[in-house]
């Protein structure tokens, strides 16, 4: 997402890989990452639905090449098996996350458009993955609360992923940590926000940049301050923040 004024505006066209969001500040080093570790080993159908999602208008919200790989890889490491995200948008992340975990997992997935994921659920369900996905479509509060409601819900997912509305992300968060193992895993994307985190107060900003920013910079402060959880945050894609539950 484009952050901050002219100067970046003149980068705005620098990468051409859709939902690119790369802090790195080569086009080269980024291109051979995608072209080196990336695009080779990048499964068909998320090339496929990366494609897809190129011809929709509202592009930029998808997860980047580079992410999803991450995402993949990180499922597999902890062995993730139960798993829930919110934000969805076409679900390429969600594919990542599909294709990662065992056969009889399940994906608990939130979005407030069945739209942008029913143009992705072509591709899912010709991966053989969409009956891991259970998609609900509505504000995902609700929902966390009604999950919260029911005991055997607590501490019983791996792994949650996070992409939605920045203004909820704490509210989300106060949720999920009860929702989340001990041990496992929650991601929150978009935590350097494109780097306008350490963007000057005067910084000429497009309103919803700087509108969302002090929303990441609150919850970045808050999670680093949680001593239920560990935190590690990366420079992937746009900056995405994992906690690990602790107690």
């Amino acid at each position: 997402m484009a952050t901050t004024g002219e100067g970046n505006q003149n980068q705005a066209g620098r990468h051409q890989e859709v939902g690119h969001k790369s802090l790195l500040q080569s086009d080269a080093l980024y291109q051979y990452i995608l072209e080196t570790s990336v695009y080779p080993k990048e499964p068909e159908p998320m090339k496929e639905l990366r494609e897809v999602t190129a011809k929709h208008p509202w592009n930029i919200m998808t997860t980047s090449a580079d992410e999803g790989q991450f995402l993949n890889m990180l499922l597999k490491l902890i062995n993730a098996k139960n798993t829930m995200e919110i934000g969805v948008y076409t679900g390429y992340s969600l594919l990542a996350t599909a294709l990662a975990i065992p056969d009889d997992g399940k994906i608990l997935a939130m979005d407030i458009n069945r739209e942008n994921y029913e143009l992705g659920l072509p591709t899912i369900q010709k991966a053989g993955v969409a009956h891991k996905i259970d998609f609900r479509e509505g504000p995902a509060l609700p929902l966390l609360d009604q999950l919260i409601g029911d005991e055997k819900n607590h501490g019983s997912y791996d792994f949650i992923f996070v992409d939605a509305d920045k203004d909820n992300y704490l509210n989300y968060h106060k949720r999920l940590i009860e929702l989340v193992k001990v041990g496992g895993v929650i991601g929150y994307d978009n935590t350097l926000w494109n780097g306008s985190v350490v963007a000057p107060p005067d910084a000429p900003l497009r309103k919803y940049v700087r509108y969302y920013r002090d929303f990441v910079l609150e919850l970045n402060k808050a999670l680093a301050a949680d001593p239920r959880i560990e935190i590690c945050m990366l420079p992937v894609g746009d900056g995405i923040t994992l906690c690990r539950r602790i107690k």
